[in-house]
């Protein structure tokens, strides 16, 4: 038998959601390429943290359990129905062309970046992702991930020399290695 969530579990989820959901949709967009798609899927690791919300209290940080549970649903993105639908083009999505004088300079190499990780495998992106834009160290990863510290380290090497034979690295060589 289900029990109705009290007014106090509702209220902490909301304000978890409210302070979590800027980190999560970063994560998700990085991870997916797609701002649209990244907003479904924060929104389903949502719902199941909600599900699961009454044992926060035990969670070490209820963040982290949600950028997991983000994490292994994009895992498993492909196998789910919703991943093949689009937006239709020019929809709410669409910018005007009196709003792109106010795209910030940087833009540029944001997308840069984001292309050259959508050329990345699956595994490879993920890893990167998580190392390099979440700041996790490689035990962390690892354990995000479900695999040893070995493998992050060698998705990782795999997907930097990926990147730089592509050229996607180029701007970036002297600013600073992790």
């Amino acid at each position: 038998m289900r029990t109705v969530p009290s007014p106090d579990h509702d209220e902490d989820f909301t304000r978890f959601t409210e302070a979590s959901y800027a980190s999560l949709l970063r994560t998700a967009r990085l991870l997916t390429g797609d701002r649209h798609a990244a907003e479904d899927l924060v929104q389903a690791a949502l719902v199941k943290v909600y599900l699961r919300w009454g044992r926060s209290a035990g969670w070490a940080s209820p963040q982290a359990y949600a950028r997991k549970v983000v994490v292994n649903l994009y895992a498993t993105w492909r196998r789910r129905r919703w991943h093949t639908e689009t937006a239709h083009p020019g929809g709410e999505g669409t910018v005007a062309a009196a709003d792109r004088a106010d795209i910030a300079a940087d833009a540029e190499a944001r997308l840069e970046l984001a292309r050259a990780l959508d050329t990345l495998p699956r595994a490879q992106r993920a890893v990167v992702v998580l190392r390099f834009y979440e700041d996790l160290s490689v035990e962390e990863t690892a354990g995000l991930l479900g695999c040893s510290p070995g493998t992050v380290k060698s998705r990782t090497n795999r997907a930097l020399e990926r990147l730089r034979a592509a050229g996607a690295l180029a701007d970036y060589a002297g600013r600073g290695t992790r």
